[in-house]
């Protein structure tokens, strides 16, 4: 028998619409497998990710009703789990690569769409080869997702235009707040982003100024090397100019002495660390230079999981994406990952296209410095004319008394056929 079955995975760190692509995926799944029963077949997820393949446990998709399949677009999390897990190379992990061989077999799987960011089209890429090699070929579709946008060889990553309008409007509205205290109060505020490596969320942060003292006041970049006493100057400015200073960094801020400056301490002794991220250490070397009292905001989870405030551009393209992947799939396309290309800024207009998987694998997009203020506290207007499409429409979920109303999946287990498998 042809095996035609599809496995799907959600890979790394989830966000507000990675559900919206396994929805549009299991949606245009089901609508070819009507017409073309020989094409495609049923989908199953994998629990946790690539673990769920290793280990043999599969979710049976088929099982989910219609509704709820399309409640997936409102709900954010990784509806069937995603995990961190790394194959990798077959010299060093050949049982791991035959399991999977072994699994796909023994399901009749012949389809592998995997949803992630650069880390997970490497490990798509490797797979695909690998598996050739041990004599069971893959069409294997690469789905970009990251909050952090830093695919490369796409215009933007399905889950950061949600990430980026949660924290511009976070930005705005305690920027109204501290405004509202600075004098007797909080003259400094300071919310710090995901972005270990490019500075695209905090960037975000500066939509939220659209005119001139607006918050936030100052932006940190990892792309831009972080030097205090310039940076200190600016804060004293920002206050002596406007009463207040609002400040947006990245978590992988640098300095010339590493990428690690959340975990220093102002102690004397350099051995000792101080618990927090950067945001903590720059409230502090704020405090210890002005005696300005600040407070933190960290987003953390919170900006990657904020459905309710969803964009809709976001999960319009993140929904799109499901769909493309599985046509591109049972068209012939293989060793692909999907993209979305700008057409024009004003009115904004896109298209998905597709690279080859060796192209992005393990490839970084970092913020270009046409993105970034000569004096490297802010964005550009091209920056802005680059982000702003992305954070626009409203796609709310339902609420029910008062709470977003998001669905929670069945997930049935497909029946085991091969013995226990450790990884």
């Amino acid at each position: 028998m042809t095996a035609n079955n599809a496995f799907y995975a959600q890979s790394g760190g989830v966000t507000a619409v990675i559900n919206a692509t396994a929805c549009g995926l299991i949606q245009e799944a089901r609508r070819l497998h009507l017409l073309h029963p020989q094409r495609i077949g049923k989908v199953y997820a994998g629990h946790d990710g690539i673990l769920g393949a290793l280990t043999e446990d599969l979710i049976d998709t088929s099982r989910e009703s219609d509704a709820d399949i399309a409640r997936l677009r409102y709900s954010p999390g990784g509806a069937f789990g995603s995990s961190r897990f790394h194959l990798g190379p077959l010299s060093t992990h050949r049982a791991h690569f035959e399991r999977l061989v072994e699994v796909f077999r023994a399901h009749e799987i012949g389809y592998f769409f995997f949803n992630g960011g650069d880390g997970s089209m490497g490990a798509a890429w490797h797979l695909s080869q690998t598996l050739a090699e041990l004599g069971h070929p893959l069409t294997v579709i690469g789905i970009p997702k990251t909050v952090d946008n830093d695919l490369a060889l796409t215009d933007t990553c399905p889950g950061f235009g949600s990430v980026a309008k949660y924290v511009a409007t976070s930005m705005r509205e305690a920027g109204f707040d501290v405004a509202s205290m600075a004098r007797t109060s909080t003259r400094v505020f300071i919310l710090e982003a995901m972005g270990r490596h490019a500075g695209w969320i905090a960037a975000a942060a500066g939509l939220a100024s659209e005119s001139e003292g607006d918050p936030p006041h100052i932006l940190l970049f990892p792309e831009v090397r972080f030097d205090a006493e310039r940076f200190l100057a600016r804060v004293d400015e920002c206050v002596q100019r406007h009463g207040y200073c609002a400040i947006a960094v990245a978590e992988g801020l640098c300095d010339d002495g590493g990428c690690e400056i959340g975990g220093r301490s102002f102690d004397d002794l350099p051995s000792h660390t101080r618990a927090g991220g950067v945001g903590r250490f720059i409230g502090e070397l704020i405090h210890a230079r002005f005696g300005h009292k600040y407070h933190l905001a960290l987003a953390d989870y919170l900006q990657r999981a904020a459905r309710h405030l969803a964009s809709g551009t976001d999960v319009e393209q993140a929904h799109a994406l499901g769909v493309a992947a599985v046509d591109r799939a049972v068209r012939g396309s293989n060793n692909i990952m999907l993209t979305l290309q700008r057409l024009s800024d004003r009115p904004y207009r896109w298209e998905i296209g597709e690279v080859p998987l060796s192209a992005v694998a393990n490839k970084e997009h970092r913020m270009p410095a046409e993105f970034i203020s000569v004096d490297g506290f802010h964005i550009t207007e091209a920056c802005r004319t680059y982000l702003q499409p992305l954070i626009e429409g409203e796609d709310p979920p339902p609420f029910r008394r008062g709470l977003p109303d998001y669905v929670r999946l069945a997930n049935h287990r497909v029946s085991r056929v091969l013995p226990d498998f450790v990884p």
